[in-house]
């Protein structure tokens, strides 16, 4: 086993920026435990036969995630396949940035979600608050489809509602805390292996620039947002000032928020 994946994270290396990571989940997924298991074993005998067919899958660019259906997320672990886009690190910044705001202060009470996907963010942030309620937004109904089931499947179901919508438009009530994930990528960028040809492409790119999505957004933050509530929208780690100039412009107040490698990845309202 152990020379099965020393031989496939030399096969990933050109499709994968974690090749030995990707090997490592992909076996655990083919032997049906967890990666932190396989690596507190010996990892003696055969690997399973199934684990051949996952690393081609993932030499032709499919997602770990959509392989071994699941990615965990902040506390939370979430379902995950085509349609719904895969959760990132990345975004991990939005709730990190929403624990030090309510530091010391009651928790939000309403939570909003724009562009819930599979419920990452929203489901997260209830499991962070368990006081809380919240709406996650989205425009696929195949996303929303695993936004309920991560909410069932995790005990959240009576907290969370998901409905399909576009962005804010019909909704009128404020949030303690609203969540936004919007596609930022700029048409004709090129994306990580497998990116752009497996995920659904209506949640990565917004126009020329990337920002589409954020000159529709932005006019309609402020009036989600309670007294004391903080908005938090994930940006691409180049579009900080952009972003930043066209929220001034509806008279918001952004700061910037970096993620752990140090990039600008949320503004903050």
């Amino acid at each position: 086993m152990a020379r099965a994946l020393d031989r496939a994270t030399q096969a990933l290396k050109k499709s994968s920026d974690t090749p030995r990571l990707d090997a490592e989940l992909l076996m655990a997924h083919s032997l049906g435990i967890e990666r932190d298991t396989l690596l507190l074993s010996k990892q003696e005998g055969a690997a399973p036969a199934a684990f051949a067919g996952f690393i081609e899958r993932r030499k032709d660019g499919e997602p770990v995630a959509y392989i071994t259906g699941k990615r965990a997320f902040w506390n939370i672990e979430l379902e995950v396949g085509p349609g719904a886009l895969v959760p990132r690190p990345d975004s991990e910044t939005l709730i990190a940035a929403a624990v030090e705001h309510f530091a010391g202060k009651p928790g939000p009470k309403r939570i909003l979600d724009l562009g819930t996907g599979p419920g990452t963010l929203l489901l997260a942030a209830l499991d962070q608050w368990p006081k809380a309620t919240g709406i996650g937004v989205d425009s696929s109904d195949e996303a929303l489809g695993y936004a309920r089931r991560n909410a069932k499947r995790l005990g959240l179901a009576e907290r969370a509602h998901f409905k399909r919508g576009d962005w804010a438009k019909g909704i009128s009530e404020k949030f303690d805390l609203v969540l936004i994930n919007p596609p930022y990528v700029a048409e004709g960028e090129e994306l990580g292996p497998g990116v752009a040809e497996y995920e659904p492409a209506e949640a990565l790119f917004a126009g020329e620039e990337g920002l589409a999505e954020y000159r529709r957004l932005a006019p309609e933050i402020g009036r989600l947002l309670t007294a004391g509530g903080l908005a938090a929208v994930e940006i691409g780690h180049e579009q900080d000032e952009a972003v930043g100039e066209l929220l001034k412009e509806h008279g918001l107040e952004p700061r910037l928020a970096r993620d752990l490698a140090g990039r600008p990845r949320a503004m903050l309202i």
